[in-house]
């Protein structure tokens, strides 16, 4: 590495992401008349940093989350390394273009981590350093090399409650290999950051046992500290208010002279000092801050000789090196076409040569020598891939009455005995609700991970306990504390553990089902990322019923039915459980082509994550049918009770209420020819194939048919659907649509109460008697009056 290189490097990069954007808002045509934008300024702040990460640091087995807002300097270093093609640049922000933000679904370049969503990307490298570290601790992981985990973020990213809730994660599980790197420039979307917020980040990295490694000058400025009168320049510098240092950067050399001059001026060695550089000098000096300096960041970062976690905090500028440097509108600005025009021929870049990777550049084949031998990049893309495990076949005690939160809990314990591959990889997460979730037998038989051994003191003192707490490398359970962002956050790492690493896990979070909107912002992120996981919601509905409304959930289907990536699940019985676990398994490993299954018109063959609403309610064990009852599962539903071919009516739930349904369907059909029971076990599944079966009849592919049309098609239409879910009724209310159905659905739509489930099973209306009254239309005593 030589220093003229990164010099280059960093003005091509510079130059490249700018131009990107330029076009994109200037040039390209546009059809909306909208700003594109591409946060310019924002890029150039971090562009030295970048360059000296990447083209002077890193190795292949380290991993970066970019700051969103540098997606341009970031795509620019793709093209100049020859890893994205020219179409794809010019369509920056278009339909089949780079993207705004880095995104490993939707960008071709060789994205680590999806940023976008500000502060997640932070916090997912500490729970990728933590996964790092459990992969290495198993014998079928012991030859993973370790690398570190790296974000680039904004200062006003440490705003973020996710960034100060995985520091203390990592403090519990004695993180390394991780650095985060400040872009400590000051300004935000809205203005400028309150002053001396430099000091509250180092104590806070501080108090978790991070390094912290202020780098605020470049090697101008130390050169002239180092003058007669530079320690005053020094101390002028250090006390210059935000604000102020961004205007004058804003101003340029003229008032930067006359500002300095006028606090400073002495008619001796400060005035000297400042009298010995031109105005561009000037301004140069007083820019080169620490992080816009590549040579200081490339020693900084090569100064680091441990594992432990740093944060770098890197003084820069706003639009470093631009027209719009300091300014304070800058976040969205962009460089006027006069300004480009100018600046341009700053830059050095001939005209029609704009798009060259190497244009401008004194010595290219140097260059090129230079960028073949760029450690990071020998070595190719670095997304991995691993072997599928085979799934071993999953069966349900034949219990007479059981709840799912009980079932999923034993099916992990038959797991948690068999020396299995499968069994080997699976890794579960709890935020503090391990015990109350299912978890229990698994824990106690597979143990705590951590990277040192503990033994549970109360073992050790003979107390009796369900929960045998062991902790060890070998152990197969992360515990977490009470934040359900951490959760899916580490869901998220584990979940693209086969693609960072080449290791596969299968990892399988649980909690309590309305806290998954805790999370809700992490679960998109994950999922986002095509991490793979299973995430169980329990106990759900208004079933934890005693614990009153702050317990219970009601919008989790929709998010369930809402959420692209995941396949959300609500069974009802042991039996349908274990049929669609044994499926997911094997669904949560699946990388195929995102082509259409013409029997559902589901994308099963891409795979994704699996979603599981669970309850501690018991129920009775309904006698199933078995002819093709595991495919209606899977595809999301099947009929219970088969209806006649002059039905009248048919009851449809989901979940928990399944006994209320029979039951009522039981009453109705004694002064009834026909009614019919359709046990729905995923809603999301149902309408998924329905919507996609309708987008293909509208582009000519008439004989499509999904697997909720196939269940209703043989109704008459003078029959009427109740649907029934202990969750909002929209959950299933489009079934009438369909076929053109009178429904009427019945479920939760106002916060619990506490009390018993019958108690609240009544008080909504979803209660057996409820069913009977909404199919015949009469009302029975005094009105349902729900609050």
């Amino acid at each position: 590495m030589t220093k003229s290189h990164l010099k280059t490097i960093e003005s091509r990069l510079l130059w490249l992401s700018h131009w990107m954007i330029h076009n994109a808002n200037h040039l390209r045509d546009k059809s909306d008349g909208i700003k594109i934008g591409g946060h310019q300024a924002s890029s150039a702040s971090m562009v030295s940093i970048m360059t000296a990460l990447y083209f002077s640091e890193l190795r292949p087995e380290d991993r970066v989350a970019v700051k969103p807002h540098a997606g341009p300097i970031f795509h620019a270093m793709q093209y100049l390394m020859g890893n994205l093609d020219l179409e794809r640049m010019k369509n920056f922000r278009g339909y089949g273009g780079v993207q705004s933000y880095p995104s490993r679904t939707k960008d071709v370049d060789d994205v680590d981590f999806s940023t976008g969503s500000v502060g997640l990307g932070v916090a997912v490298t500490s729970f990728a350093s933590i996964v790092q570290d459990y992969i290495s601790d198993k014998s079928w992981g012991s030859d993973l090399k370790q690398g570190r985990m790296i974000a680039l973020m904004g200062d006003a990213e440490v705003d973020e409650g996710n960034v100060h809730e995985c520091l203390q994660e990592g403090w519990k599980h004695d993180l390394r290999n991780v650095w985060w790197v400040i872009d400590y420039n000051r300004q935000s979307l809205d203005g400028v950051v309150r002053e001396g917020l430099w000091s509250r980040i180092e104590r806070l990295f501080d108090a978790f046992g991070w390094d912290v490694v202020r780098v605020k000058y470049g090697v101008l400025q130390r050169a002239a500290f180092a003058e007669p009168g530079g320690e005053r320049l020094r101390q002028w510098i250090d006390d210059c208010p935000n604000q102020l240092y961004s205007a004058l950067t804003f101003s340029g050399g003229a008032v930067w002279r006359k500002r300095l001059m006028d606090d400073l001026g002495d008619q001796g060695e400060v005035t000297a000092l400042i009298e010995r550089r031109s105005d561009a000098e000037l301004a140069e000096l007083m820019e080169n801050l620490g992080g816009n300096c590549v040579e200081t960041m490339a020693q900084t970062f090569a100064a680091v000789d441990h594992d432990r976690p740093v944060c770098f905090l890197a003084y820069t500028v706003k639009g470093w090196g631009t027209p719009i440097a300091g300014h304070k509108d800058n976040h969205g600005g962009l460089m006027t076409k006069a300004q480009m025009a100018g600046w341009q021929q700053h830059m050095g870049v001939p005209e029609g040569q704009e798009w060259e990777p190497l244009a401008g550049v004194a010595d290219p084949a140097d260059l090129r020598t230079f960028l073949r031998q760029v450690p990071f990049f020998t070595s190719g893309p670095r997304r991995f891939v691993d072997d599928r495990l085979d799934v071993p076949a999953i069966a349900a005690a034949q219990d007479r009455a059981t709840s799912t939160q009980a079932t999923f809990g034993r099916i992990l314990d038959d797991l948690s005995r068999l020396q299995t591959p499968l069994a080997e990889r699976i890794v579960t997460m709890s935020p503090d609700v391990t015990g109350t979730t299912g978890l229990g037998a698994w824990v106690n038989r597979r143990k705590l991970w951590a990277r040192e051994a503990r033994k549970d003191l109360f073992r050790a003192e003979n107390i009796p306990s369900t929960a045998k707490w062991d902790f060890a490398p070998e152990g197969q359970h992360i515990e977490l504390g009470i934040a359900e962002m951490n959760l899916f956050l580490q869901l998220a790492a584990a979940g693209l553990s086969h693609s960072l690493f080449g290791k596969r896990l299968l990892p399988i979070g649980t909690v309590y089902d309305p806290f998954v909107c805790r999370g809700l912002d992490a679960l998109n992120y994950a999922c986002y990322q095509d991490a793979r996981f299973m995430i169980v919601g329990t106990p759900s509905g208004i079933t934890l019923a005693p614990e009153g409304g702050a317990h219970q959930s009601i919008s989790t289907p929709l998010i369930g039915m809402a959420q692209d990536g995941l396949a959300a699940f609500e069974p009802a019985f042991a039996e349908e459980l274990a049929i669609i676990m044994e499926w997911a398994f094997d669904y949560m490993q699946r990388d195929g082509e995102a082509e259409i299954d013409p029997r559902t018109w589901l994308r099963d063959a891409k795979g994704g994550s699996v979603y599981l609403r669970l309850t501690t309610r018991p129920i009775e064990q309904a006698a199933l049918p078995k002819d093709r009852l595991a495919q209606g599962v899977i595809d999301g539903g099947y009929w219970l009770r088969e209806p006649g071919p002059n039905c009248d009516v048919v009851i449809a739930y989901q979940g928990a209420v399944a006994p209320e349904a029979i039951a009522a369907a039981g009453l109705i059909a004694q002064g009834r020819r026909d009614v019919g029971v359709l046990a729905v076990t995923s809603a999301d599944r149902l309408h998924a194939g329905w919507s996609a079966a309708q987008r293909a009849r509208w582009h000519g592919q008439v004989d499509a048919k999904s697997q909720v049309e196939r269940l209703l098609e043989s109704l008459p239409r003078h029959c009427r659907i109740v649907t029934v879910i202990d969750g909002y009724p929209t959950t299933l209310s489009w079934l009438g649509s369909v076929a053109g159905h009178q429904t009427i659905p019945l479920g939760v739509e106002h916060f619990g109460q506490t009390g018993t489930i019958d108690d609240l099973y009544r008080h909504f209306g979803i209660d057996t008697a409820s069913i009977v009254r909404a199919v015949s239309g009469l009302t029975a005593g005094k009105p349902l009056v729900l609050s």
